[in-house]
């Protein structure tokens, strides 16, 4: 089902062939991967759990592996007694598959300059709930997603369901990272939603099992940048290999794997990856949808078209829209920027906050570490930005990380490192670019279930 929803009702639209999923099976990633891994095991496949890859190594003008973080170092840099100190692991080909922004991915990119060719990079922040509903309330197999409310035509979005097997649903809202009100709030958007007349009533009665926020790396086909460099390879979402009509980049993730391990054993080399993949079906995929998502920055009714007609010609328009840079679509309250009425209401299911989200995403990091959100000047976050935007990193981070406090300290930014579900919004919304997401202590962060 296609729905376009309004504030009290909803309306059957016809579903795009992009959104096809009959034959498709609906699955756990999470539990796909958790069977996958003694799959690989076995194959000879070395797995190290736990032990997060803090830095590259480059020696001269080559990525030469990947530097382990550092376990049992303290908040104020001390080497606690359980103190271990991170290994190399080098390799002569290094891929990079970190998923959306990935924090090595993103600092080779600049460092190697592998996107001086590209348009932006443009994200969206998914948000993620897994239920167990009532008894009878399920559909198993059925797929719902939405456009529409709670966000207003200058916001691209929507939402989806997923009904699995025994009663259980995965509800799952994304929204645009280029976004332009600073005091829009994805996560409360979320919740909103939830509270439709026509999803409300399947969740009465229910109760959350697991939920979780990722961000999503939607630029395509003309955002992505040179995928090589010397001694490494950049792969799926790390590329930025989703594609955004189909809202689905798993499949992209496995091809591209499958392609640099062919590529990797014929050449032994990171040479030449990236004619490689750019003459695969993972880009004549993202070619022919290429326009369909920057088609949203004019609006969503203008969006609407460009994807009708992008979709009838099969992508062949002989031009290429462009993508913005996140970060500088947001409007400024200094500037008489006024942000829209969304006339949203009161909220009974659960979650009662993000402090409860946090709990259901099963975050878990040691509060006696080094903070792992780096901000460069703190002092913008109490000037500038209180003024110019109002500090939206207190809304746009779903797990209230960022907080503006007031106390003997004086005004001050505070940093709840220990919330974080790792989703990256903050290192790519951040109007002024001065937060970046570093490795925090190797296996810490939420533990998703069944996800």
């Amino acid at each position: 089902e296609f729905l376009w929803l309004t504030r009290t009702g909803a309306r059957r639209l016809p579903t795009p062939p992009q959104m096809n999923n009959h034959g498709n099976v609906i699955v756990s990633l999470g539990a796909m991967c958790a069977w996958l891994a003694p799959q690989a095991e076995a194959l000879g496949v070395e797995i190290f759990p736990g032990f997060a890859a803090a830095e590259a190594l480059v020696e001269g003008d080559a990525v030469v592996g990947v530097r382990i973080g550092d376990m049992g170092v303290a908040k104020d840099g001390a080497h606690k007694p359980g103190y271990t100190q991170g290994i190399d692991i080098r390799a002569k080909v290094t891929v990079l598959a970190e998923g959306c922004r990935g924090h090595l991915g993103k600092a080779l990119i600049a460092r190697f300059d592998l996107a001086r060719d590209a348009q932006p990079q443009t994200y969206g922040i998914g948000i993620k709930e897994l239920w167990q509903l009532a008894p009878g309330r399920g559909e198993t197999g059925l797929i719902q997603h939405t456009l529409g409310w709670p966000l207003n035509s200058r916001t691209y979005g929507g939402s989806f369901i997923y009904h699995l097997d025994q009663d259980r649903v995965a509800l799952g809202f994304v929204a645009g990272l280029d976004y332009e009100d600073p005091k829009f709030a994805p996560y409360e958007a979320f919740q909103q939603l939830k509270h439709h007349p026509r999803i409300k009533p399947m969740l009465e009665g229910g109760s959350i099992l697991s939920a979780g926020a990722r961000a999503l790396v939607e630029g395509g086909y003309q955002s992505l940048p040179t995928v090589e460099m010397p001694g490494a390879i950049l792969i799926g979402d790390d590329a930025g290999l989703l594609n955004v009509p189909k809202i689905k980049g798993t499949h992209q993730a496995m091809r591209s794997g499958m392609l640099a391990a062919e590529h990797i054993a014929r050449t032994r080399s990171a040479a030449g990856w990236d004619a490689a993949l750019r003459g695969s079906a993972v880009m004549a995929e993202l070619k022919k949808v290429r326009n369909i998502r920057p088609g949203f920055q004019k609006g969503l009714w203008f969006g609407l078209a460009n994807a009708g007609w992008e979709t009838i010609t099969g992508g062949r328009s002989p031009w290429t829209l462009k993508h913005h840079a996140d970060h500088s679509a947001l409007k400024r309250l200094d500037e008489g920027y006024q942000p829209p009425v969304r006339d949203w209401g009161a909220r009974e299911l659960p979650p009662r906050d993000r402090l409860a989200g946090v709990y259901f995403a099963a975050t878990e990091h040691d509060e006696d570490q080094p903070v792992h959100l780096k901000v460069a000047d703190p002092d913008i976050c109490i000037t500038r930005c209180t003024v110019e935007y109002g500090n939206p990193c207190e809304r746009f981070c779903p797990a209230a990380v960022y907080e503006i406090v007031d106390d003997d300290a004086g005004r001050r930014l505070q940093i709840n490192a220990a919330n974080c579900v790792h989703c990256k919004t903050c290192d790519i919304k951040d109007p002024y670019q001065i937060i970046t997401w570093v490795t925090p202590e190797g296996g810490a962060g939420p533990n998703y279930q069944n996800l």
